[in-house]
């Protein structure tokens, strides 16, 4: 709300002021008789508190000694009495010749407008005013933050990661049918994807730090979705080309995950860093569940190659979102609002590129090895239970393939639903005085322990709604993790949070190839306990690494 007067002369009391700039416009409704405000009508935000017409001698020109984007520019006004109104007596004495307008206003020292003098039909003198310093009214669209719109196409990016990366596992029983792929074949191909995916972790992190956010997300999507539509053709040239296009598929989403926490360290600010990365992550878990559950009725309806085309196409949707809409950092947002890009600056960590990684410095921080460990351990139990859960529905549970596909998608969506939980509870623990190291030890404590506890019942359990039930609590509570561990590398080092995503993760992945395949083995010689038990085992050991040497402080700058 400004608060603005307005002197002037003229012989109808109606006034049409007229600026250089973009404006709003108000009408104010004059009595006739007193010349008083009746009432006041804006057409968009802005209200006009008070209007006096006032009594005018002489004509001066003058500039306005402080301009912002459309102020007035040159102007004439009619120089009033000090304090003199014109009161209801005074209106014979209006000049017939006074078209001016005076306006003072806490924006601007002296600006004025030049106005014309019109009739009003309906007896009442209207009077428009127009202020050059107002703002247009703006769709609520456009009020949106936009870092969260950055937040919202990273949601996008990795729901289209995963949708991409699991539609091999549906559409693999058909292309093993066509092609005559025996079981260890069907295994090559499936591990072929972690080839390049472990060999851009690091170098991700790398390119994020030193070249942007924007530009390496933008080229791991794109490459990922131009694999995904090559894959059908890859295959039918033979499987040599398959591994390939496999392998490079996962060049392109080893980048995604760096370049993302690249990207975040500096659009959100401390407070908003859990949530934030809670629904990015969540947009990975209901990536597997749109994947699991369209890309049979698509394999049905079109065959096993539409799978790739329609998944890897939506790529191209999303790129021309990016390209539009997103920038590396706040400072290379010209439509950023000075508003939000105080509160981002004010609670985030936004530098220059790094040119150099200071490797030697990062290896000797016990939080950086904190972090490598327990993704370690974190990621043992979680890609064992996502990989190996079809199998146990069917073998242990009794249930068929189809209750086995139905059932793998609850714990993607428990995980989805309990990570943005997580991600509020976090957020909300900080700004309510709580040390970031303590919300992050509290909330990956959960994400070790629950795991743990329902993986101990599980074992003990005889019901196959029992063990559904402990499998589901085990990945929500697996969730909260979004909120410790995959939050601190921004917290200890947001200026190379890239590099230190890429680090752990890569231990991450490493303990979901070899997690995969001693389980295989635990299972010839033993049983599902077994499995069970080492999880737990380093489910604890991951607590305790945790605990004793993580912190929520910035160790590296």
């Amino acid at each position: 709300m400004f608060y603005r007067k307005l002197w002037s002369q003229t012989e109808n009391g109606f006034l049409s002021g007229y600026t250089c700039g973009r404006y709003l416009r108000s009408t104010v409704h004059l009595d006739e008789n007193t010349l008083k405000p009746l009432s006041v009508s804006p057409n968009g935000r802005q209200l006009i508190s008070s209007v006096s017409l006032c009594h005018c001698k002489k004509t001066h020109k003058v500039s306005p000694r402080q301009r912002s984007r459309g102020s007035f520019g040159y102007y004439s006004f009619s120089s009033p009495v000090p304090g003199g109104c014109l009161e209801p007596s005074d209106k014979d004495g209006i000049g017939k010749n006074s078209t001016s307008a005076y306006y003072k206003s806490e924006e601007y020292d002296i600006t004025e407008a030049k106005v014309d003098s019109f009739p009003s039909p309906d007896g009442t003198n209207e009077a428009i005013l127009v202020g050059g310093d107002m703002q247009e009214a703006v769709p609520l669209w456009q009020d949106f933050p936009k870092r969260w719109v950055i937040v919202l196409l990273c949601f996008a990016a990795f729901l289209l990661c995963n949708m991409d990366r699991v539609n091999m596992s549906i559409a693999i029983l058909p292309m093993s049918k066509e092609f005559n792929w025996n079981s260890a074949t069907v295994g090559l191909i499936q591990s072929s994807f972690f080839w390049g995916y472990l060999l851009t972790q690091i170098l991700g992190g790398i390119w994020a730090d030193k070249i942007g956010g924007k530009l390496v997300l933008g080229f791991g999507v794109v490459w990922w979705s131009v694999a995904t539509v090559l894959t059908p053709i890859a295959a039918r040239f033979g499987l040599p080309f398959l591994l390939i296009m496999r392998a490079f598929m996962g060049i392109g989403e080893g980048v995604a995950m760096p370049a993302m926490n690249n990207l975040l360290s500096k659009w959100i600010p401390v407070s908003e860093r859990s949530r934030s990365l809670a629904l990015v992550y969540s947009g990975m878990y209901l990536g597997s569940v749109i994947g699991l559950a369209f890309s049979p009725i698509l394999i049905n309806k079109f065959g096993w190659p539409s799978v790739f085309y329609s998944f890897g196409s939506l790529g191209s949707i999303w790129f021309a979102l990016w390209l539009r809409k997103a920038y590396s950092s706040p400072k290379e947002d010209p439509e950023l609002s000075k508003e939000e890009k105080k509160i981002i600056m004010g609670g985030s960590i936004s530098k220059e590129p790094v040119m150099v990684i200071p490797w030697r410095l990062i290896l000797s921080k016990a939080p950086v090895w904190a972090l490598i460990i327990s993704h370690f351990c974190h990621n043992w139990g979680t890609f064992i239970l996502l990989t190996w859960m079809p199998t146990y529905y069917n073998q242990v549970l009794k249930f068929n393939l189809t209750e086995s596909g139905l059932l793998c998608v609850l714990p993607w969506l428990t995980m989805a639903a309990f990570a943005n939980v997580g991600g509020w509870i976090a957020d909300t623990l900080v700004s309510k005085g709580l040390s970031v190291t303590t919300v992050r030890k509290i909330m990956q404590s959960i994400g070790f322990l629950g795991p743990a506890f329902f993986l101990t019942q599980l074992i003990h359990v005889k019901t196959p709604a029992m063990a559904v039930l402990c499998m589901a609590c085990s990945q929500g509570s697996d969730a909260f993790s979004q909120s410790g561990l995959y939050s601190n590398h921004q917290d200890i080092g947001p200026r190379y949070a890239g590099v230190l995503l890429g680090l752990s993760n890569t231990a991450g992945v490493l303990a979901g190839v070899f997690g995969t395949a001693a389980t295989g083995y635990i299972l010839q010689r033993g049983s599902w306990n077994d499995v069970f038990k080492v999880s737990v085992a380093l489910y604890i050991i991951g607590t305790l690494v945790w605990n004793l040497f993580s912190t929520g402080e910035k160790v590296l700058d």
